[in-house]
């Protein structure tokens, strides 16, 4: 084994922890990351024969098999829990087909789903395993419905912008000025990167009045893109990059949404989540859901242009104070995601 390099098996096995002990995403030691958790399971699953095995048999099986994998001893019986395995956040599924199948759950973007391909002789021979957030993205059939929204609150709607101080939890890392020459939208925050809540209003601020083209309702997409370049830019990098994932500017922690009517979607997480974004690090400090700052663009269109008129900063541990959660949700009873073909090569 190359030098300095971890052992995580020994180390879990070691600990005398279970499957089910959580584990802190800091943790250098026992907490995998998502590459080396594929190489221990591919490397403990394959080869395992699950022919002619009942489906609660083949199910056990399995999931002793990635307890082993892993260092962990093996439950006789494994409790119901989503996450399948909350002491790595790790859910698997047994794939013979290339039609992946969520049955009763939404995605959770940080959740790490384990794919594990069956060959027609019953036998595992690859395991896959991608981010909730990458597994959202292969969904095109347009049956992940499952979203949050919100309405804004009607006494903040007709006033002027505004901001809401940072969280507790990210003031120790901003700053009221920084210096992005050479640093890309899609780094993750440093303490010399991240700009306070309230400078990121100033800045903002300043794309009140300008127009972009509105291309249509149903190319809400394309919108959005074009403010987002519009506000890497005016917050001061020199390049526009974008990786697709949540928030929509990392070294910001910003997530943007441009609004020409009250209500806005959230999509799968509610920005009050207290849950860690394993994602995002600042100084080796994994930041929550909470901790994002939502940036909220709202103007005006007359069907060929959106006119930006207000510009609200928010951050999600606040959001509710100013806007209205809707009650209840609409979910699926089944998300299936076709795998592209290539998926377990």
């Amino acid at each position: 084994m190359p030098k300095n390099k971890i052992d995580y098996k020994t180390a879990i096995k070691n600990s005398g922890k279970t499957i089910y002990d959580k584990i802190k995403r800091t943790d250098k030691v026992l907490w995998i990351p998502d590459r080396e958790l594929e190489k221990l399971l591919q490397d403990g699953l394959n080869g395992t024969k699950l022919y002619g095995l009942p489906l609660r048999t083949r199910s056990k099986v399995v999931k002793s098999r990635v307890c082993e994998s892993l260092g962990y001893p093996a439950p006789f019986n494994f409790q119901k829990t989503k996450p399948r395995f909350p002491g790595q956040n790790i859910d698997t599924y047994t794939q013979k087909a290339n039609n992946l199948q969520i049955w009763n759950e939404e995605i959770a973007p940080t959740r790490r789903y384990a794919l594990i391909k069956v060959n027609e002789k019953g036998d595992i021979v690859t395991v896959r395993v991608i981010r909730g957030s990458e597994l959202e993205k292969l969904d095109t059939t347009g049956t992940l419905t499952q979203k949050f929204q919100a309405k804004i609150k009607q006494e903040f709607l007709v006033k002027d912008s505004f901001y809401v101080e940072d969280t507790n939890n990210i003031i120790p890392f901003v700053k009221a000025s920084a210096n992005l020459t050479g640093v890309k939208p899609t780094d993750n925050p440093t303490e010399r990167t991240l700009l306070s809540i309230k400078e990121l209003h100033k800045r903002l601020k300043t794309l009140e009045g300008k127009e972009i083209e509105d291309a249509g309702f149903d190319q809400e997409r394309n919108r959005a893109a074009t403010l987002h370049e519009l506000a890497v830019r005016t917050i001061g990098y020199e390049t526009y990059q974008d990786n697709g994932q949540f928030p929509d500017i990392p070294n910001q922690l910003l997530e943007g949404k441009l609004q020409t009517s009250p209500t806005i979607d959230l999509g799968l997480v509610t920005p009050n989540s207290e849950e860690e974004n394993e994602l995002i690090e600042i100084s080796e400090r994994t930041v929550r859901h909470c901790d994002t700052r939502y940036a909220v663009f709202y103007g005006k269109t007359d069907g060929k242009t959106v006119k930006i008129e207000k510009v609200l900063l928010i951050p999600g541990e606040s959001f509710f104070e100013y806007f209205q959660q809707f009650q209840g949700k609409v979910v699926n009873k089944k998300i299936q995601i076709p795998l592209p073909k290539d998926f377990f090569l």
